[in-house]
């Protein structure tokens, strides 16, 4: 099966982006692919503030995308931009680090206007960066992520049809599985 790298870009501890995600790995799995998880938010902050390329943590998470067929990142959108967080990460990466991958971006936003930050923000940096298929990102409007009571936050089982729509494109998109035999 095909290695994911799932990228939280939120700079909250609670976050819709995230849960959504967390959502979609759990299809991922199910469907027996290996996940790695990233959460932006633990990388050092002065690392991306002050382009430490050359950082420990940054290094490692460029050898993580390295070794990914395919990448899902989600973010929330804020003032109609995917985030800043976001962005210096992306910026410290090779500028070539997504190619050969299949990405599936995500984003968590107040309105449906803020789906354009997906396709005029998000995916023209993706695509500059060497993304070999980049599928049909989704936004989730914040209300169809809530809480559950006392417990985390729920994706709605309203959006939860076309959502699926979107990760089988991702699945169907990722390169074909190299299964390797050794003869007796």
């Amino acid at each position: 099966m095909s290695r994911i790298l799932t990228v939280s870009g939120s700079p909250s501890l609670t976050s819709r982006s995230a849960t959504l995600l967390q959502h979609v790995s759990r299809t991922l799995l199910r469907h027996g692919h290996d996940l790695e998880h990233l959460n932006l938010r633990d990388l050092p902050p002065a690392a991306l503030l002050h382009a430490h390329f050359d950082d420990p943590a940054i290094v490692q998470t460029a050898g993580l995308l390295e070794q990914a067929d395919g990448v899902v990142i989600a973010t929330p959108v804020y003032k109609a931009a995917y985030t800043g967080l976001l962005k210096s990460w992306l910026d410290l990466l090779p500028q070539y680090a997504l190619t050969d991958k299949t990405v599936l971006p995500l984003a968590t936003g107040g309105s449906v206007a803020h789906a354009l930050a997906l396709d005029y923000g998000l995916r023209p940096v993706l695509s500059s960066m060497g993304a070999r298929h980049i599928v049909q990102g989704f936004l989730v409007i914040d209300r169809y992520i809530q809480p559950t009571g006392a417990g985390p936050l729920a994706v709605d089982e309203e959006i939860q049809p076309d959502l699926g729509t979107v990760v089988d494109g991702f699945l169907d998109a990722l390169p074909p599985s190299v299964e390797v035999r050794l003869s007796a």
